[in-house]
């Protein structure tokens, strides 16, 4: 009896929290990394309908600046990209995600390489690390939250 008790506390230690089988972790996963591709892509080509719509009402975020809400945010870059400012491309690299044991809350970490042209012509790219955590509220996911700074300047060789 008592090797079937300790049988028991392993397996279910064993399992994923919330009783969730890990082909639904992977599903949730695979779920994050589109979302994460497609809302940078809209990011890339300057759509701001589509852009923002990937933010839950509730967002926060951390730039460089300090913290800045959703509508401040908003009108901040929809007033940069009035003035004739763009992106002209945007890359994603070494994306990592986490997804909580529910299925439901994920966060992303990845390097944004973002190459700009300014109303005036002048083109640059930089890097920066961004973490986005993502809720997945009535069956769609929602960044809630950013952490947006630029990556430290490597060395050259």
């Amino acid at each position: 009896m008592r090797s079937l008790f300790i049988g028991l506390i392993l397996f279910t230690c064993s399992w994923p929290a919330a009783g969730q089988p890990p082909a639904q972790a992977s599903a949730a996963e695979q779920e994050v990394r589109a979302f994460i591709a497609s809302y940078n892509a809209a990011y890339g080509r300057n759509d701001l309908d589509a852009y923002f719509r990937s933010f839950a009402p509730d967002l926060t975020q951390w730039f460089p600046s300090g913290r800045v809400d959703l509508p401040s945010y908003e009108q901040s870059w929809r007033k940069y990209i009035g003035a004739g400012n763009r992106l002209e491309g945007v890359e994603v690299r070494d994306l990592r995600v986490q997804v909580g044991p529910s299925g439901d809350t994920a966060v992303a970490t990845y390097i944004l390489r973002v190459t700009e042209r300014t109303a005036k012509g002048e083109v640059s790219t930089e890097d920066n690390h961004e973490t986005d955590v993502l809720f997945k509220r009535e069956g769609t996911w929602k960044i809630v939250h950013i952490h947006y700074a630029p990556a430290p300047k490597k060395p050259a060789p």
